[in-house]
């Protein structure tokens, strides 16, 4: 009975140490930016969001651990057809976020497969209704409508395309060596352009430099026979105010002399011989006819009886 009794105790020992293994092994905690789909007997039962949770046992299990963060998904190039019949490769990278993990569980069968094959069909029918040329200066307008496709395909599956971005767009090594030509050809032509603008600019400038300097040149000599005009106006200006200043002079002088002449009280006699005088000065002209007054004439008796008086003195 003893060893009986100490077998059974051993046994339920066991027992609750089972049970409490298993119910320790119950809780479940969903980190950040996680989510778990949660199934009881088969069925979708409840998603678990960040925390801890108890799991059922038998009766509960998890369906599928979701990432919620933004993914990235790099696809291998793809071979697509042009609408001038130009076959190329291009790889694409689509950025998602899963936003139902209910959907996304259960929505399709290995969505990353299904966006891969989705996202192929979708650039061959976008690039094959656009030419070569605008294929590869059109990316953002390719992105942009393949990310609206492909975020209202994968709706259903609880998929939210963010962003689609062509990677790498590869044109066949023939049509690429015609492009580098083309291009080698843009940049001689632009090389050319711009040496021959500089060369225009540079004759311009010459050009505009010759002119200044005849301009200036024009300007100086005229500033200098303004000037040499000005001087010669000076000076002959001054010359006039000159003579103008000795006539004034001198018939300030005469003036003075006759002034001087009534002071002194200058009898006839005396006004007679400065008539001479004047009548002398005059003589020495070139007139050939001198008038001579008649008052003269009667004086001239007295000027030289005055003239003897002197030589005998």
């Amino acid at each position: 009975m003893f060893l009986a009794g100490e077998a059974l105790g051993i046994i339920l020992g066991i027992v609750a140490l089972i049970i409490v293994i298993v119910i320790a092994s119950s809780f479940r905690i969903v980190s950040q930016a996680n989510a778990y789909v949660i199934e009881r007997l088969g069925t979708y039962y409840t998603t678990w969001g960040t925390g801890i949770h108890f799991l059922t046992p038998i009766f509960l299990r998890i369906g599928k651990k979701v990432s919620l963060k933004e993914q990235v998904m790099d696809f291998d190039p793809q071979p697509v057809i042009t609408k001038d019949n130009v076959t190329m490769q291009i790889d694409t990278v689509v950025f998602f976020t899963i936003t139902d993990p209910k959907a996304y569980t259960y929505g399709v069968d290995n969505p990353i497969f299904a966006i891969e094959k989705l996202t192929a069909t979708t650039l061959r029918n976008i690039i094959g209704e656009i030419e070569l040329d605008a294929t590869l200066t059109s990316r953002d307008l390719i992105n942009a409508r393949m990310r609206e496709i492909l975020d209202i395909a994968t709706d259903p599956w609880g998929i939210k395309v963010n962003r689609v971005e062509l990677k790498n767009i590869l044109p066949p090594k023939d049509i690429r060596d015609a492009m580098e030509k083309q291009m080698r050809a843009e940049r001689e032509r632009r090389e050319s352009i711009l040496r021959a603008e500089g060369e225009k600019r540079s004759a311009i400038l010459q050009a505009e430099g010759i002119k200044q300097s005849s301009i200036l040149q024009a300007e100086a000599k005229r500033q200098v026979l303004i000037e040499e005009a000005e001087g010669t106006k000076t000076a002959a200006i001054l010359e006039a105010q000159g003579e103008a200043q000795a006539i004034l002079e001198v018939q300030e002088a005469k003036a003075k002399g006759i002034e001087l002449i009534k002071k002194a009280g200058a009898d006839q006699a005396v006004l007679t011989i400065k008539a001479y005088e004047a009548l002398a000065e005059m003589s020495k002209g070139q007139a050939t006819k001198i008038i001579v007054p008649s008052n003269i004439q009667g004086l001239a008796g007295l000027a030289t009886s005055l003239s003897e008086i002197v030589k005998e003195k």
